[in-house]
């Protein structure tokens, strides 16, 4: 396969063809850069490896180089030790909070929740491969990703209780707002990250999304516009297989997801969304890669929601339970615990330790979220434009005048006229 041109654009560089080349290449500068700095071909560098990366297997076994699907280009080094017990944490917290509010769901203490269980690697790998002043928009499934950013807990659900607000300030973590309309987050992102490329900040956006987005106009407008522009961007796909009800066969036959960016001019690579390690792997170096100004670049990761789409949902009325049980065995906390412990990074002490982090974590949000919240009905009004309209000041003094006759315990305006 070849990517070609007819004539170089602006901000681009002619790659000399290798012998396997038949057309020109063009790439943007810093694209064409990291080509040469990896020894490969553009094709090479743009096309996700041929095999998923996966560093360890299932069973917790750290994998031989070279079952790890990596080729030239395409080769990852192993994390650091600080930073996989890092992740580790955040998984076990991850996955208890996941428990915790499909707990508070059933208590009626949260309106709705769409949980993470089985996807919590991809959450936490999201979360840490970002620096401070980066920022990551996640979907309406990632709040363990929101929280293991440094969002507080119950402020990262109030968004599900039913509140008017998003429960935390964007600004200040560098997450934008969790919102239930797919797709639109990766046009946020990629604003943010043309913004910041024009400002001449050091800032790399991660833009994440599920299997079923990249089946929406917003996908293409946001990777087109962020292909085009050489932002800084890292789209992160999480494949969980479903867009509710709808099966990825139904949705594309593209050869993976990962696939889809060489159409824009972007590089991809496919991971295993349940390889907490090879997703910081991964993750990592496509973050330095974008803050080099290497253009954007597009993730997979192939993963599984082990639980329905929201508490809304039934899901075993479009999947069988040979199919979940399939995806038990490869669980992303049991496998890196059982590496971890392997190599005698943890032991039971540090277990327990993390373990009484997670339960704090979850003894916080039982705390807060069975809180009643004071409603001052005004709030209706408030916050629909920033100088309210004639209509809305005279909707507003209507319903203080019914609220005050209603406290006075006099007839409303409608019952005074009947």
């Amino acid at each position: 396969m070849t990517i070609s041109a007819d004539h170089p654009g602006p901000g681009t560089t002619q790659v000399d063809p290798g012998p396997e080349q038949a057309e020109d290449t063009y790439l943007p500068d810093a694209a064409a850069e990291a080509v040469r700095k990896f020894g490969i071909t553009a094709e090479d560098y743009m096309l996700p490896a041929r095999h998923q990366i996966q560093m360890v297997d299932q069973d917790g076994n750290l994998q031989h180089h070279s079952e790890q699907g990596a080729e030239p280009g395409h080769e990852y080094p192993l994390p650091g030790d600080e930073e996989l017990l890092a992740a580790y944490e955040q998984l076990v917290i991850g996955r208890r909070v996941n428990d915790q509010n499909s707990a508070l769901v059933r208590q009626g203490r949260m309106a709705v929740y769409p949980s993470s269980h089985g996807q919590e690697a991809c959450q936490v790998a999201a979360a840490l491969c970002l620096a401070a002043g980066d920022w990551m928009f996640p979907t309406y499934r990632d709040a363990v990703a929101v929280m293991a950013r440094g969002v507080d807990p119950v402020q990262a659900m109030t968004i599900f209780r039913g509140d008017w607000h998003g429960g935390y300030d964007p600004l200040e973590h560098k997450v934008g707002i969790q919102c239930t309309p797919l797709t639109t987050q990766l046009l946020h992102a990629v604003g943010v990250a043309r913004a910041a490329k024009l400002r001449g900040e050091d800032t790399v956006v991660l833009a994440m999304c599920g299997d079923g987005a990249t089946s929406e106009g917003d996908f293409h407008e946001a990777l087109n516009f962020a292909a085009v522009f050489h932002l800084p961007v890292v789209f992160f796909v999480q494949n969980n297989q479903y867009a509710i009800s709808v099966p990825l066969a139904h949705q594309s036959v593209a050869p993976s997801l990962a696939h889809k960016a060489v159409g824009y001019g972007m590089a991809g690579e496919r991971v295993d969304g349940n390889d907490v390690v090879a997703l910081l792997a991964v993750l990592d170096r496509a973050v330095k890669l974008a803050r080099e100004r290497s253009g954007p670049l597009l993730v997979e990761a192939h993963t599984y929601r082990m639980q329905a789409h929201t508490n809304a949902d039934d899901a075993t009325r479009y999947r069988q339970d040979s199919e979940v049980a399939q995806w038990l065995a490869r669980d992303p906390l049991t496998r890196m615990r059982t590496y971890l412990s392997g190599r005698g990074l943890l032991d039971d002490d540090g277990e327990a330790r993390i373990a009484d982090k997670a339960e704090a974590v979850a003894t916080q949000l039982r705390s807060g979220l069975g809180e009643d919240v004071p409603v001052d009905p005004q709030d209706l009004f408030k916050y629909v434009f920033s100088a309210p309209t004639p209509q809305l000041n005279e909707q507003s003094a209507l319903l203080a005048d019914e609220l005050a006759r209603d406290a006075a315990g006099a007839p409303s305006t409608t019952e005074a006229s009947e």
